[in-house]
C-alpha cells in the first residue's frame, strides 16, 4: 500500500463518519408538511427547509391509485418543482384521508388488488417524478367513517400491501403511513414487528385524540397524559417504544387547526365537560375567530402542556396547538431522537407569523446548540 492510499484511508473514514453525523442531525430535525390546498397557495409558504411534503390526497380507481383531476397535477408538479430550491426536498404522494379509503380493506384484501395498485405506483411516481407514497388507510381493522367497510384481516393485508410496494419500489423510495395516535389503533390496527421493516416512517397523528358529536372535551393535540386524559403525544410515543418500533422512524404530528366543541356547562372552563363537536378552524383565522374581544379567554394546562381556550357566554371550548406548544413538540421529537415532526396541514398555516416557522426556528437553535 503506498504513502498516499495510507493517508487517503483516515481521511475518507473521518469524513464518512462527518457526514453520517450530519444526516443524523438533520434527521432528528426532519419537518414532513402535508398540503391539500389550492396550487396557486404553495409558493407562499417556506418550503426551504422541509425534510418532506405530502401530497394530500390520492385515491382508488378501481385497484389503482389515480389522480384525476387537473387540479391536482397541475399541484403535484409545482411541489415537484419545488426541489429546484431544496434539492433535498421528497415530494409523496398520499392515498386516502378521513373519507377517502372506502375501498381500500376490499381492494387490499387480495394479492391480486395489491398487484395492481402496486403497479399504478409505480406508474404514477414515474410520470410525476415524486419519491415515496404515504398510506393514509383510516383505519385498518377498525371501525371508522360510518358505512365505511373493515375487517380484522386488515391488519396482515396492510402488512403484505407495505411489503410488495417495498419489493416493487424498492429500496430508494420512501414508504410511510399516517397511524392514529390513540392507544386502540396502535394496539389493534398494525402488525408492528412485522410492518415496520417495510417502512421508512411512522406518521403519528397525534392530534384528533378527542372527537364526535356526543364526546367529552379533552386536548385533541396534548404533549403529555393527564389523569382524565391518558391520550397523548408521549403517551402514543411509549406504545410504539413497547410495540418494537424504532424511534428513528416515528414522527409526531401537530395541529395547525383547532376543534371547537359546544359544551353543556361552564365547569372547570369547558374541559373534560360532556359536549358535541361544533366546527375546526384553521391557524390562519384564530385571530378573527377565537380573538378575546369574541369572548375567548386562554388557559393553559401545565400537565398536558397544552393550550385550551373557553367562551363562557357562548360555551364554547377550544382545544389547538400554539407557538409554545408546538416549540415544546418539536423539542421533544428532538430530545427523544425522533425522525422529526410532521404536521396537518401547511394551507392551514399564516402566510407571517406561521406555525411552521416555530418549527424551523426550534430545530436551528438546536443544531446550532450541536
Amino acid at each position: 500500500m503506498n504513502n498516499f492510499i495510507k493517508v487517503l484511508i483516515p481521511f475518507l473514514f473521518i469524513n464518512t463518519c462527518f457526514a453520517q453525523t450530519k444526516i443524523s442531525a438533520q434527521q432528528q430535525s426532519a419537518i414532513i408538511a402535508y398540503f391539500g390546498g389550492r396550487p396557486t397557495m404553495i409558493d407562499s409558504f417556506e418550503t426551504s427547509k422541509l425534510s418532506q411534503l405530502i401530497f394530500s390526497f390520492c385515491h382508488l380507481k378501481g385497484n389503482e391509485l389515480d389522480v384525476s383531476r387537473m387540479a391536482d397535477t397541475v399541484l403535484i408538479r409545482k411541489m415537484v418543482a419545488l426541489k429546484s430550491k431544496n434539492p433535498n426536498l421528497k415530494v409523496i404522494l398520499s392515498l386516502g384521508g378521513w373519507g377517502g379509503c372506502k375501498t381500500c380493506s376490499e381492494v387490499f384484501s387480495t394479492r391480486k388488488g395489491r398487484r395492481k395498485f402496486t403497479r399504478s405506483v409505480k406508474q404514477l411516481t414515474e410520470y410525476f417524478h415524486t419519491d415515496g407514497l404515504d398510506l393514509d388507510w383510516e383505519y385498518p381493522a377498525l371501525a371508522n367513517v360510518p358505512g365505511f367497510p373493515y375487517m380484522p384481516a386488515d391488519k396482515d393485508n396492510f402488512t403484505y400491501l407495505v411489503k410488495k410496494l417495498r419489493k416493487k419500489m424498492g429500496k430508494n423510495f420512501q414508504i410511510s403511513f399516517a397511524a392514529g395516535g390513540y392507544t386502540d389503533y396502535i394496539n389493534h390496527a398494525i402488525d408492528w414487528k412485522n410492518t415496520v421493516r417495510y417502512v421508512d416512517i411512522v406518521n403519528l397523528m397525534t392530534y384528533d385524540l378527542v372527537g364526535g358529536d356526543d364526546t367529552i372535551t379533552g386536548h385533541h393535540t396534548s404533549l403529555y397524559s393527564t389523569t382524565l386524559q391518558p391520550e397523548s403525544t408521549d403517551h402514543a410515543i411509549k406504545l410504539l417504544d413497547s410495540a418494537g418500533v424504532p424511534r428513528n422512524k416515528m414522527a409526531i404530528g401537530v395541529a395547525f387547526y383547532a376543534r371547537i366543541f359546544q359544551v353543556k356547562d361552564s365547569l372547570n372552563d369547558g374541559l373534560y365537560r360532556p359536549a358535541r363537536f361544533f366546527r375546526g378552524v384553521s391557524y390562519h383565522d384564530y385571530d378573527k375567530v377565537l380573538s378575546t374581544d369574541s369572548g375567548y379567554v386562554f388557559h393553559w394546562d401545565s400537565v398536558a402542556q397544552a393550550p385550551f381556550k373557553y367562551n363562557a357566554a357562548k360555551k364554547l371550548f377550544v382545544t389547538y396547538d400554539d407557538t409554545l406548544s408546538i416549540r415544546m413538540k418539536t423539542q421533544y421529537a428532538i430530545d427523544k431522537k425522533l425522525f422529526g415532526v410532521m404536521f396537518w396541514q401547511l394551507a392551514d398555516d399564516s402566510y407571517t407569523n406561521s406555525l411552521l416557522d416555530v418549527i424551523i426556528n426550534t430545530d436551528d437553535e438546536y443544531l446550532k446548540r450541536k
